[in-house]
């Protein structure tokens, strides 16, 4: 029989329990009944309490099972492949695409990488539970995406998703209500070039308004991020959700689209957006906590900059329409006048 040595006592670590030190917990203890219930804040504010803690907490397993929890779509091995590059995987992954994300100045010193395509990670909840989840690949090589406006579609034009979200029939107003207290959204956007994600989206919807024409609802998210025109330009990731009422009550999605516009309202190109996004995403600030009512106030004010940027350049049209009037009557009232008394 091989005699066990005692080992020599240690210095109690700064973080404890009622009884003792953490440490006196076994790490299978920590790691199995613990740490797996912890959210992805609280697990990463856990890994600094020790050095101890730090080394449980940074296991890519915990990591991965907290990303899979929160965004199903990432379970497509194109995008689990690409996670296995980052940095610290799982962990490095959350840290990019948790957060909501502030971008509030483009350096013109930034230099784009030519990454061959981008994928999109999209998960759409309805009270906290899944409705659609889909990876979306685009590639950003060609001259057609470089020069189109850049756009991307989740579903085909007559394509939908069905769901088990029920609404009242004949109370319309109540359903848009409905969705925009209970809908949320994850629109993340990986670079596998650069092994860097970010979350296009507020969260919770920027607005939601019945369409006019066809009846239907269109949910809007939004991400405002520093153009590459200067300090004060700013352009809108806008991603639509259009939802449609079966008879029965039961509730379709028709449209899922993401496409950046400028503050003229002008759709960026393809090339326009590459470098915004991957400015935003290397450079951009990733704010702590849940996003909630912050995304949709930055929205406002970002629309109200555009309403009042539209009436200067509507006062400056009518104040250059006003000279040029002017201007053609003295012309014309010189032209006779020296006709008449030459």
């Amino acid at each position: 029989m091989v005699a066990l040595s005692t080992p020599p006592p240690q210095q109690p670590s700064s973080t404890t329990t009622q009884d003792g030190t953490i440490s006196t917990l076994h790490p299978d203890i920590l790691q199995t009944h613990i740490l797996t219930l912890l959210d992805g804040p609280t697990l990463a504010a856990t890994a600094c309490a020790s050095s101890e803690l730090y080394a449980l907490s940074t296991e890519d397993k915990l990591w991965r099972n907290i990303c899979t929890s929160s965004w199903p779509s990432i379970n497509d091995p194109t995008v689990s492949s690409i996670i296995s590059t980052f940095s610290s995987g799982h962990r490095s992954f959350f840290s990019d695409s948790y957060p909501l994300l502030h971008h509030h100045h483009h350096s013109s010193s930034f230099l784009t990488t030519s990454t061959e395509y981008l994928v999109s990670a999209v998960d759409i909840y309805y009270k906290d539970v899944a409705i659609f989840s889909k990876v979306e690949k685009n590639e950003t090589l060609t001259d057609w995406f470089k020069c189109s406006p850049f756009r991307v579609d989740l579903l085909e034009p007559k394509e939908f998703v069905q769901t088990l979200i029920q609404y009242q029939t004949g109370e319309k107003d109540s359903f848009v209500k409905q969705l925009e207290e209970n809908m949320t959204l994850s629109w993340i956007l990986i670079d596998p070039k650069r092994r860097r994600a970010m979350n296009l989206s507020s969260g919770r919807p920027v607005s939601v308004q019945r369409h006019w024409l066809t009846g239907e609802v269109v949910v809007k998210f939004a991400t405002i991020m520093a153009g590459d025109g200067g300090e004060k330009e700013f352009v809108e990731c806008g991603v639509m959700v259009c939802c449609g009422e079966k008879e029965g009550g039961e509730m379709e999605v028709r449209e899922i689209s993401m496409g950046m516009e400028d503050m003229e309202g002008r759709n960026l190109t393809g090339k326009e957006s590459l470098v915004v996004l991957q400015e935003a995403m290397e450079r951009g600030e990733r704010r702590k906590g849940k996003c909630g009512t912050e995304g949709k106030g930055r929205y406002e004010e970002f629309v109200e900059r555009k309403r009042e940027r539209k009436a200067r350049k509507q006062k400056m049209e009518k104040v250059l329409d006003m000279v040029c009037i002017v201007t053609g009557i003295t012309i014309f009232v010189s032209s006779w006048s020296f006709i008449l008394f030459r």
